[in-house]
């Protein structure tokens, strides 16, 4: 294995055009800025690409891996100077958290999905290096978010792009900077496109008990006439979304909370398999996140598969969390890093997960 490289980002060095920034063993790193101006930096290798905001909650806005893209369909052609969730929302990768997650009730201060969706990192660097995995470029950085007598903390994320792999190996450790305990909570919102009559396959036992349906409808969505029966009818038989029929009504959105079993190495797994024998995965450690959260949704504007959003808790804000005992402490000066994977799996691929998950659900 050979050291690590790390370049240190600047503002400055992304214009509006494609600039190669750094090349390694069949990698790539490409600078550039949106028309919005937001930052962007997209690396790549012989199978496809990753393109992250570097300064802008370290989003993965987008992955192609295959000859197609992973990512959702959203309203948004690019993403937009803003921390306003809902005002630049179509990311492949929106790290939730860290003070808070989940949809604010009544009752709740927060921010949707809280403060590192779209936080203003205050470093990023390219780290370039190898390991026992092969040639790898990432990106990284720092975001701290200090509030006086209340809250401070740094955010570390971590996405490597390996050659030849068409999986993004992604992490983020919080580490809480006060002298006393921290409230926390995250969510990684993973945003796969969906396709008709692909099929979900996963390390969880499909019964009701199981994969549960959130029976609770958001404030800043409107449901049309029907919804209420359609979510009656999953809750009785979950297995009914198992295949992505082109007439599921997952407009404007279901979700589901999801038990995950893991594997004899700790990590459980999730798999959208396209009629073309291909797959998109997601993999995390339920030892870390132990809450699965799937979220669908189908409408003639966005279209979006949260395959699995690991966790640490329920989506349906601080106060409805807390009650429930989801909020996770952190001590003084400690730290917790998250772990997870997602990408693209060619139809030999998929077929030897699809295996790996029967053996997980029947042991």
């Amino acid at each position: 294995m050979s050291g690590e490289v790390i370049i240190h980002l600047q503002r400055s060095f992304f214009g509006e055009k494609d600039k190669v920034f750094a090349e390694y063993d069949g990698l790539s790193a490409i600078a550039f800025r949106y028309d919005s101006g937001v930052c962007g930096l997209r690396l790549q290798n012989e199978r496809g690409y990753v393109t992250m905001l570097p300064f802008q909650g370290q989003q993965i806005w987008d992955a192609a891996f295959g000859g197609r893209t992973l990512t959702m369909r959203s309203m948004f052609r690019e993403p937009r100077p803003t921390q306003v969730y809902l005002e630049t929302y179509g990311g492949f990768l929106i790290h939730c958290g860290a003070t808070a997650m989940g949809v604010p009730s009544a009752e709740d201060t927060h921010p949707l999905h809280g403060e590192l969706p779209n936080a203003p990192y205050q470093k990023a660097w390219l780290a370039v290096g190898e390991d026992e995995r092969g040639p790898y470029m990432g990106l990284s950085g720092e975001y701290q978010h200090t509030v006086a007598f209340s809250h401070n903390y740094v955010a570390r994320p971590k996405v490597r792009l390996y050659g030849g792999s068409t999986m993004i190996p992604i992490s983020i450790t919080t580490e809480n900077l006060r002298r006393t305990e921290m409230e926390l909570m995250y969510l990684a919102h993973v945003n796969f496109w969906p396709v008709d009559n692909g099929r979900l396959v996963y390390s969880a036992p499909c019964t009701p008990m199981r994969v549960r349906v959130r029976s609770s409808i958001p404030s800043h969505i409107r449901p049309p006439e029907g919804y209420a029966e359609f979510l009656q009818e999953l809750r009785a038989h979950p297995e009914l979304h198992n295949v992505l029929r082109p007439g599921l009504a997952f407009d404007p959105e279901v979700v589901f909370f999801i038990d995950y079993l893991a594997d004899e190495e700790g990590w459980a797994h999730s798999m959208q398999v396209h009629p073309d024998g291909s797959a998109d995965l997601i993999s995390h450690r339920p030892d870390q996140l132990n809450h699965g959260i799937r979220w669908i949704c189908r409408t003639p504007d966005q279209d979006a598969l949260g395959l699995c959003l690991p966790a640490t808790a329920e989506p349906e804000g601080y106060q409805a969390e807390k009650a429930k005992g989801n909020v996770r402490i952190l001590p003084a000066g400690a730290s917790v890093r998250f772990d997870m994977e997602a990408g693209y799996l060619t139809p030999g691929e998929a077929r030897d997960m699809e295996a790996k998950i029967e053996r997980v659900l029947t042991a």
